[in-house]
């Protein structure tokens, strides 16, 4: 029979030999990796897969994801080069590189890469005006894209791309965007209501071969221009009164297309315009009594 402090030995050094191999084996899963300190000090990297350190002499002081990564920025204050403020977020795609430098170059890289991040945001806003911040979107991603690229170099991490996500201006200038595209949608329509005046005057001189500048013609679109209101004002439901002898309103209407057409009176009152003139603007007996003077 053997002695009891023998067997306790024994048990004594299978455990511990059981558990210097469990602590010399590390299994390191993928896409991860880890960094191996010697005494305080950078050893080695460790790769995916089995790996063995030297138990109580190394140890592992980080194991880090190496497979791509993405953080939001939050909505950042900003203030446009033509001095209207706003707020943009944007998103940042990354990956480590060099998980060495990763850890050992920079203090806490993920919140390093946020600060830069919307430092470099804030900063390339400040140099456009507020058009050129939503139709040059692109151009911010690449100029945000190529700063960090540049500065993060050193930490040993790739930054993949960037997208600035919502740029929104402040309310106040939201509604002064809002009163300047209706003033302008406005604006357009008056410009392209004048063209269409002028284009249908210059169809009518033709059409009657005057010159569009003559007096006769601007005579012709007084009386125009009479007749509508005119009939604009016969078609209302509302009553009116009207202070004026039908007769005469047919001789001033006569009298100053004679002027323009022929003076022959005969002719002008056997026109076709003379005619449609009269009927849409006097009372059917008006035009009756003046048919039969004639």
């Amino acid at each position: 029979m053997l002695p009891v402090i023998p067997i306790i030995l024994i048990i004594l050094i299978l455990v511990l030999i059981i558990y210097v191999w469990g602590g010399a084996v590390r299994i390191i899963k993928e896409p991860y990796a880890a960094l191996v300190e010697r005494l305080g000090k950078y050893h080695r990297t460790l790769n995916p897969g089995v790996n063995t350190i030297v138990p109580f002499l190394d140890t592992i002081v980080i194991e880090a994801l190496m497979s791509e990564r993405v953080f939001d920025i939050q909505p950042q204050q900003a203030i446009t080069n033509d001095n209207v403020p706003l707020t943009a977020d944007a998103v940042v795609y990354w990956r480590i590189l060099n998980l060495q430098r990763a850890y050992y170059e920079i203090d806490n890289i993920e919140v390093a890469l946020k600060t830069l991040t919307a430092t470099i945001l804030r900063s390339e806003i400040g140099q456009m005006n507020l058009d050129q911040t939503f139709s040059s979107r692109k151009q911010i991603n690449q100029s945000l894209l190529k700063q960090l690229d540049e500065s993060t170099e050193s930490w040993g991490v790739k930054v993949i791309r960037v997208e600035v996500q919502e740029i929104t201006p402040a309310p106040a200038v939201l509604e002064s965007m809002e009163l300047e595209r209706a003033a302008e949608i406005k604006k357009n329509a008056t410009i392209l209501e004048a063209q269409g005046n002028v284009e249908s005057i210059g169809l009518l001189a033709r059409a009657l071969g005057m010159n569009p500048n003559s007096p006769e013609f601007l005579k012709f679109v007084i009386a125009q221009k009479y007749v509508e209101a005119n009939a604009k004002l016969g078609e209302s439901e509302n009553s009116k009164l009207i202070f004026m002898d039908p007769k005469e309103m047919s001789l001033s209407i006569t009298s100053l297309l004679s002027s323009v057409f022929d003076k022959d009176y005969g002719a002008l009152r056997n026109s076709e315009v003379y005619e449609t003139l009269l009927r849409t603007s006097l009372p059917k007996n008006s035009l009756e009594e003046d048919r039969d003077e004639g």
